[in-house]
């Protein structure tokens, strides 16, 4: 029988087993080292953490309360003031903003307010369709104003500009946002 020599670079095949060997062998040990690590650690760190939760919650908070401002109080006292003495209608500029989604509403209301005295700057889509129920807002110094309006066409919510820019009401004092 013919069986082939074996060379030298046959004889040190089993090299590549021993590394493959070798490194599971480290691979494990790794994993083992890790593993105590986390066990002998995360004892005393879970400890050391739930006993800084425990002092941060059962520690006194510091509340500190500090009165209303003055302008606060005295934007307040506006607020609630009587309405005051009103201008006459036709000094007085009103924007109509449709609020409800209903087309021509807003010109509806623009033309009623012009028959009963006012002057209307001009009548647009507010910026919400939304609105449950007509909004009567006016600019600082109009707060009469903005009652005997609000008074003329039964609406039930007044309060200052808010929210609005004053590119929006084309120069008027008062505005309308026509509600559902």
């Amino acid at each position: 029988m013919d069986a082939p020599l074996l060379t030298p670079h046959d004889l040190v095949r089993p090299w590549k087993r021993a590394t493959v060997v070798a490194s599971a062998i480290a691979a494990l040990e790794l994993v083992v080292l890790v593993g105590a690590g986390v066990v002998f650690l995360a004892k005393p760190l879970s400890h050391a953490i739930r006993k800084q939760a425990t002092a941060a919650a059962l520690a006194p908070t510091h509340v500190t309360t500090t009165a209303p401002s003055h302008a606060l109080k005295k934007a307040i006292a506006r607020m609630k003031a009587p309405a005051g003495h009103a201008r006459p209608r036709s000094h007085v500029r009103i924007m109509v903003l449709n609020g409800n989604g209903q087309a021509g509403a807003a010109g509806a209301e623009a033309s009623r307010l012009t028959h009963l005295g006012y002057k209307v700057a001009g009548a647009a889509n507010a910026r919400r369709q939304d609105y449950a129920s007509s909004v009567v807002m006016y600019r600082p110094g109009f707060r009469a104003e903005g009652m005997r309006l609000a008074k003329d066409l039964g609406v039930k919510v007044v309060g200052p500009l808010d929210g609005i820019p004053a590119s929006t009401i084309h120069g008027g004092e008062l505005v309308v946002i026509v509600g559902a």
